[in-house]
């Protein structure tokens, strides 16, 4: 009888393994080939001076709540009638957020569970790098994803903060924590209401994060964005930006357009 036990544990964590493996491989099949990536930025740091000073060059605009901000990236929350939530000087500053999440894309890659595993992310002095430096020196694919000006726009700190990793979607009421700022967040549900004036842009770049690197979408994620993109079209600054991150890195967003 404990022969027969142990037989069947053995066969439970024999596919247990396969079913990682596969997961694993889905994951991998679902990457691009690296020669195929966009040329984008080498690092965030520079994908931050080029998305600041070419594309964002003459309209220093903030996406999130529309807040003017000079070249010093200091807020006027005066002349949009934003209000810190708890964080007064995030609140004046500029940041630059991904609207695909880097956790999102980053936490099924292995370097960014386990950059222990990466050789090349402990450094000569025994530090360990987290996960999201891990992933940007030892793996392509996250680099351009993370460093793709298409998923790059400046907006608040504080909210910047406060949305973290959540999912875009659609909440009750208008619960805004943010003065006049259209921008409404739901930590029990993890999920964020954008302003109308911006949800077709977030979603063609959902859309265009899908379609150029492979990361996963659910059905209900992509009926909704389908919905967005149709509901609010691009505007003509959005075809500019598109214009101008092509001339930077190579390749256009195909659900913007010229």
């Amino acid at each position: 009888m404990l022969r027969v036990l142990c037989l069947l544990l053995a066969g439970l964590l024999l596919l247990a393994g396969c079913d990682r493996e596969d997961a694993q491989a889905r994951a991998r099949a679902a990457d691009p080939v690296p020669s195929n990536l966009p040329a984008t930025p080498k690092s965030f740091e520079t994908a931050k001076r080029q998305l600041l000073g070419e594309v964002y060059r003459d309209r220093r605009v903030d996406f999130y709540c529309g807040c003017r901000f000079d070249a010093d990236k200091q807020v006027d929350a005066a002349g949009c009638g934003l209000e810190a939530r708890s964080n007064a000087s995030r609140a004046t500053r500029i940041e630059i957020e991904h609207v695909f999440p880097a956790a999102q894309f980053g936490n099924f890659r292995q370097c960014w569970r386990e950059p222990r595993e990466f050789a090349e992310c402990t450094t000569a002095g025994g530090r360990r790098l987290g996960g999201r430096e891990c992933c940007e020196k030892v793996d392509p694919v996250f680099r351009a994803a993370h460093n793709d000006l298409h998923n790059l726009y400046p907006v608040v700190g504080e909210v910047n903060g406060d949305r973290q990793d959540y999912n875009w979607g659609m909440l009750a009421g208008e619960q805004r924590a943010y003065g006049r700022c259209d921008f409404e967040i739901d930590a029990g549900e993890r999920r964020v209401e954008p302003p109308a004036r911006i949800r077709g842009d977030i979603a063609r770049t959902m859309l265009y994060m899908a379609q150029t690197y492979g990361f996963r979408l659910s059905d209900q994620d992509r009926k909704l964005y389908e919905a967005w993109n149709r509901q609010d079209p691009p505007d003509s600054f959005e075809r500019e930006r598109n214009r101008r991150i092509r001339a930077l890195q190579g390749n256009a967003n195909p659900f913007v357009g010229d």
